[in-house]
């Protein structure tokens, strides 16, 4: 039978999915009911919250880390486990505000991105399947020619060994797909369980000393040198605050929410494919990802299903079954799926900024903010978290560097802006097809 639910309307708990069925690490952890004292409170237990937390143990501070349900709730828990290298959705646009240095500061932050994860997974000895190996696949002339640019950029640099273009010939060794033109892999990026990740980085994070409540949402922020957090029952007094709600922040800070749309994302998972067949689809156990805006992605699970991930929604509202929408995707690329029984369908929601660039920075000098990953959020939280430990500890200025690039609100109000970005994405997918 195939686990659905309704991402907005389901309770406290971790909502179904195939990450919660295959959970290696379900600790729990109190409700805050009194008041408290803490050099640092986080909000928020999604990658971003949790590994600023470790981080900051990892440092000597005393923390206390508020999440309003559980552990990994949000898009951490969720999402489509892909490890991919890189800051946003490309760095041209902000050379003007970074300057050349400062575009090569950033774009070395990808690929220590994808360090600190591994490097964590390793410390603490996380089992959450990670797998290196990720493509990018050109479905149209002008992808195959973005992609084979890169390459050759790429080839200039020290990142060069770690990417192999694949002409049209040798995709088979990729995926079992002819919908594609030619593709990329990244032998440095991967993908793994994100939820086994983010929970387990949690446990880790409470053996240095991180005092974690769930079921603790924020109900009111008393700014000053303290910080008063309040919750239901409970308070936290803290000289600094990092606020990482990302696609819920909504109700925390209004600066923060206008910058801010939340976006539907869907993922499904079929039954477990025999090893022939698994083969068959992804020969090198890549995660993959296509170039269209409404972009399709997946990868397969360590015991052989197909998670295959799209459906980016911007209007708001929830398909009434993943699987009527998504599966017909999943067919388009790999016909010969047509019979396989899909046996989870899951949603969430995932932050994106008018940019595409990740929100890092201060609000007020003793609080901080992670924010608006736009997809990219298994990598990039960590490297936010580090950035934001790093100022907070006086170590490096990488902070200022990331708050060069500014971020507007998004018109239209609460009411409204959800419906313009979906018209304006429309546009963008009409260009796409045309």
């Amino acid at each position: 039978m195939t686990t659905m639910l309704n991402p907005r309307t389901h309770g406290p708990d971790h909502p179904a999915s195939y990450y919660v069925d295959t959970a290696r690490y379900d600790q729990r952890y109190p409700q805050l009911t009194e008041s408290i004292q803490a050099d640092v409170c986080v909000v928020g237990g999604g990658f971003s919250g949790v590994n600023t937390a470790l981080e900051l143990a990892e440092r000597g501070y005393n923390v206390v880390l508020l999440e309003a349900h559980r552990i990994g709730w949000g898009a951490s828990g969720r999402n489509g486990g892909q490890l991919v290298r890189g800051i946003g959705h490309g760095l041209a646009p902000f050379r003007k505000a970074l300057g050349d240095s400062g575009m090569a500061e950033v774009e070395a932050m990808g690929s220590e991105a994808l360090a600190i994860v591994a490097q964590r997974i390793e410390r603490y000895g996380i089992d959450c399947d990670l797998r290196w190996g990720y493509a990018d696949v050109a479905n149209r002339p002008r992808h195959w020619r973005e992609l084979q640019a890169d390459v050759e950029a790429l080839k200039k640099t020290s990142l060069g060994d770690q990417f192999e273009l694949v002409p049209p010939e040798r995709l088979g060794e990729v995926v079992g797909s002819d919908r594609y033109l030619g593709g990329v892999v990244d032998h440095g990026s991967g993908h793994l369980h994100p939820l086994n990740l983010v929970t387990g980085e949690a446990r880790a994070a409470a053996d240095l000393g991180v005092r974690i409540f769930e079921r603790s949402a924020v109900t009111e922020m008393v700014e000053g040198e303290p910080v008063r957090i309040k919750t239901e029952l409970g308070e936290v007094t803290a000289q600094r605050l990092v606020l990482c709600g990302n696609a819920y922040v909504a109700g925390l800070n209004k600066t923060l929410a206008g910058k801010v749309l939340p976006a539907g994302s869907y993922v499904m998972a079929t039954e477990p494919l025999d090893d022939a067949t698994a083969k068959r689809v992804l020969p090198g156990n890549h995660a993959v990802c296509d170039m269209n805006v409404a972009l399709d992605y997946y990868r397969l699970s360590a015991d052989n299903r197909l998670l295959f991930g799209g459906l980016c929604n911007y209007s708001g509202r929830d398909p009434h079954s993943i699987e009527a929408v998504l599966k017909p995707h999943l067919e388009r690329v790999f016909p010969y799926l047509k019979d396989v029984r899909i046996d989870y369908q899951w949603g969430g929601m995932i932050g994106i900024g008018a940019n595409r660039f990740p929100q890092v920075g201060r609000l007020q000098p003793n609080i901080y903010y992670a924010q608006a990953y736009s997809g990219h959020g298994v990598n990039v939280t960590h490297l936010a978290a580090r950035v934001i430990a790093e100022s907070i500890h006086a170590e490096s200025g990488r902070l200022d560097l990331l708050e060069k690039v500014k971020h507007i609100t998004f018109p239209g109000g609460p009411r409204f802006r959800s419906p313009l970005l979906a018209l304006g994405m429309l546009y963008h997918r009409l260009k796409d097809v045309l």
